[in-house]
């Protein structure tokens, strides 16, 4: 429970959480900080790119994330001779019944997508994905396909190496929820992922500890944190900073306010609280909108990152106090 009187923040892992962690562990070593967020985003019912260089365990972490949550996973190699039909389907013409017959495409019945290097292929198919990510359906020859509950888009792309690429149009990266960096492991990481794959690939060990309808009822239960008015304050001060910002030419849109509060109440979740805390904010804000801001000129000729703007924003913002929640 939080309460007025609350002041030093005591992190308990919600006990449903641990068992999926130790699973997704066992593929993606000394990383919980990133795992954890994969996991605040799918209970939010939210889509997350994963923004890193090649090797550091993206695809990995996908397939361990669908294994340990008993749920149904895809994937898709992106590449600039994908279709859009090849995402949504298409209809195909039955001369026994004389009528056109739906071919579902790869998102028809995955609940995990895994869209590899969405960056290699055409404007027009990753466009194809924003019916499926905003509506949770498809519509092909005018005809409407829902997908199936949950439905989690995992969006992958190298930041190395630009030839062959399209860079996500600003109306498809703001439907992510998040976008994360995996990141090199550290020295004592590496050696254990050298000697754990000596022999065996540790996603065979992943077990699933959950099942489709666990992962939906989490997903409820999420929408019960209660976020009162002190953050849903704060987190409206933090986004208009966004776009007041000298430094900001395009600030956070009103979809990042209702996701960062959406994030927000996973985080409370997943460590085990029934409302939303400041820290809840602060840490989830890089995530849900560096991605979405656009610096100016002045911010790129000093260098300064869409996180270190957020950071200097945030630090203008008067934090709530606990006993000021209501």
């Amino acid at each position: 429970m939080c309460s007025a009187k609350e002041t030093v923040v005591t992190v308990v892992m919600n006990e449903q959480i641990k068992p999926i962690l130790d699973e997704v562990q066992k593929v993606i070593i000394g990383k919980q900080g990133v795992i954890e967020k994969l996991l605040m985003s799918i209970f939010a019912k939210g889509h997350i790119l994963l923004d890193d260089v090649p090797g550091v365990g993206k695809t990995s972490m996908a397939v361990a994330l669908s294994r340990a949550l008993g749920l149904q996973y895809r994937r898709i190699q992106f590449t600039p001779d994908v279709l859009p039909s090849d995402i949504t389907g298409f209809s195909i013409y039955n001369k026994n019944s004389g009528v056109f017959d739906y071919m579902p495409g790869v998102v028809t019945d995955a609940n995990i997508l895994l869209g590899d290097e969405i960056n290699r292929t055409s404007s027009k198919t990753q466009s194809a994905l924003l019916e499926a990510m905003e509506e949770g359906q498809v519509t092909v020859d005018g005809k409407t396909h829902p997908l199936q509950e949950p439905f989690i888009v995992i969006a992958t792309q190298n930041n190395v190496g630009t030839a062959g690429t399209q860079l996500l149009p600003y109306a498809q990266l703001d439907r992510f929820l998040i976008r994360l960096s995996i990141g090199y492991p550290d020295f004592n990481s590496q050696m254990e992922i050298i000697r754990d794959r000596q022999k065996i690939n540790p996603v065979d060990a992943v077990k699933q500890v959950c099942c489709r309808d666990d992962v939906l009822r989490m997903q409820a239960e999420v929408l019960d944190v209660i976020v009162k008015d002190s953050i849903i304050a704060y987190i409206t001060q933090l986004v208009m900073a966004s776009r007041e910002s000298q430094m900001v030419e395009l600030g956070a849109s009103p979809r990042g306010a209702i996701f960062v509060c959406r994030m927000a109440k996973a985080r409370a979740y997943v460590y085990g609280r029934d409302c939303v805390i400041p820290e809840d904010v602060q840490s989830v804000l890089g995530d849900v909108c560096a991605h979405r801001i656009i610096l100016s000129q002045k911010a790129k000729m000093q260098q300064v990152t869409t996180e270190q703007a957020l950071e200097d924003m945030a630090r203008g913002v008067k934090t709530p106090e606990p006993d000021a929640a209501k």
